[in-house]
């Protein structure tokens, strides 16, 4: 069995604070390790429940926040970015199971930290609805075999996962109190029982399901300002509907995966010039 595992931080037990998951922030290193723990424990449920392999995709951010020496030895590491596959790269054909660590709520939610691939998206939209990383990074998943087995994070995502991927294993590390609150597990407590939640979800690997893939999947981004939706239309096949509303429609998740990507570095860029020339002035 081969195990794929995509980590993000914001879901991570003890971890609730923007000073928290960005880089630089006074508790960032904590919640490296923090990260880091949950990935073993979730690996060491893996090869509990038989994984001959397990790959595990650093999926924050700048994407290298895991602490490499501290891994398990007996996983491979996908890190660094920009990735073509974003949240999703090294997710192929060849896994028998995903598992989605550390996921947080979509933009506009009441979760933890809340946002959609990037906090200067307003909301992302697939079809005319408003979705979650996990929802899009489960398309990928289909679109290469692989069944989503166990998503954790906080209650709210764990809410989203139970209605649009009910196969799915959840387990909720934390309650959401707002966007920076959360009454959580200790790290101890929430690395135990994801060990345990990671090999009953293989174990029960026969009764999961792909989620299901729209013959068409229309995304539309809501950018943080007028410039970066300016810079975003000049993508193929991707139009301005709105002052900050780019939209288009595409026949396979990487597609939408690629598009993401894309205007989350512009919206980034747009930000920081802004803000550049804010200091100037």
């Amino acid at each position: 069995m081969q195990v794929y595992i995509s980590i993000d931080m914001e879901g991570v037990a003890g971890v609730a604070t923007i000073d928290q998951v960005v880089r630089g922030g006074h508790g960032y290193p904590a919640a490296q390790r923090l990260m880091t723990g949950e990935a073993n424990a979730a690996i060491a449920g893996a090869f509990d429940a038989g994984a001959e392999t397990v790959v595990v995709n650093d999926s924050h951010g700048t994407m290298d926040n895991l602490v490499h020496a501290e891994l398990d030895p007996r996983a491979r590491l996908v890190f660094g970015t920009p990735k073509l596959d974003c949240m999703a790269e090294g997710l192929t054909e060849e896994h028998d199971v995903a598992l989605f660590l550390g996921y947080h709520a979509a933009a506009g939610a009441h979760g933890v930290l809340a946002h959609t691939y990037s906090s200067h998206f307003t909301e992302v939209r697939l079809n005319g609805r408003p979705v979650s990383e996990t929802e899009v990074n489960a398309l990928q998943a289909a679109a290469v075999g692989v069944p989503v087995a166990l998503v954790t994070g906080d209650d709210v995502i764990c809410e989203t996962v139970r209605a649009r991927l009910p196969k799915a294993h959840t387990l909720a590390v934390k309650t959401s109190h707002g966007f920076s609150a959360a009454n959580s597990l200790s790290p101890t407590e929430a690395c135990a029982r994801i060990r345990a939640a990671a090999a009953a979800a293989l174990a029960d690997r026969d009764a999961l399901a792909l989620a299901e893939i729209p013959e068409v999947l229309r995304l539309e981004l809501d950018m943080p300002n007028a410039s970066a939706a300016e810079l975003g239309a000049l993508i193929p096949t991707v139009t301005r509907t709105a002052d900050r509303t780019l939209e288009g429609e595409f026949g396979t998740p990487r597609e939408v995966l690629g598009v993401i990507t894309i205007c989350y570095e512009l919206a980034a860029a747009s930000i920081r010039s802004r803000t550049a020339l804010a200091n100037r002035r």
